[in-house]
């Protein structure tokens, strides 16, 4: 799999061009990174691995195959409500454990809302702000694993969190800006 190709340069421009001019060390997502490669010609797909996720340092950058969609569209049955789909915005992230309501040899260590975020219902188009539980977590091989949360290859996952704890060493108030491509 091909990681992200951007410079540090230009994804700071494209930053500047939607009004971001933000310190690092910071995270961003780029929905429909590759909107134009993977997938149906001109969309952002859901189930694949078609965003990216670049973690930013002062002077360094480093990318990651990445998915910010629910993997489906639709219903999220456990709550009755649509899948939640995180806006463009800026949030604050924290690492803590991802599968909390699951198994205790199924949690992991992973990004988790520190504060309300953004999102968008399938199915009635609703806008809501809240916690949400909407975390950056590790996917799947077979699927991008998300009802809403935004995801990293699993084969780069490792990585990732390893540079957000040498950048993040308080382990808190970490910065994810969503943008879409």
């Amino acid at each position: 799999m091909n990681r992200p190709l951007i410079t540090r340069a230009e994804l700071l421009t494209k930053l500047k061009q939607k009004g971001i001019d933000k310190q690092a060390p910071f995270i961003v997502g780029v929905r429909g990174y590759y909107k134009n490669d993977m997938g149906k010609r001109g969309a952002n797909d859901r189930g694949i691995y078609d965003d990216a996720i670049f973690v930013i340092e002062k002077n360094l950058m480093f990318s990651f195959n990445a998915n910010t969609d629910p993997s489906r569209y639709g219903m999220n049955s456990k709550i009755n409500k649509g899948l939640a789909n995180l806006q463009e915005g800026e949030y604050l992230y924290k690492i803590g454990i991802h599968g909390l309501s699951k198994d205790k040899s199924k949690q992991y260590e992973a990004l988790v809302q520190q504060s309300t975020v953004e999102v968008k219902r399938d199915v009635t188009g609703q806008e809501e702000d809240g916690y949400f539980g909407i975390n950056i977590h590790k996917g799947g091989f077979n699927s991008t694993s998300s009802e809403g949360c935004q995801t990293i290859h699993p084969s780069q996952w490792q990585e990732f969190m390893d540079l957000v704890k040498a950048f993040f060493p308080s382990k808190k108030d970490i910065s994810y800006i969503l943008i879409e491509n």
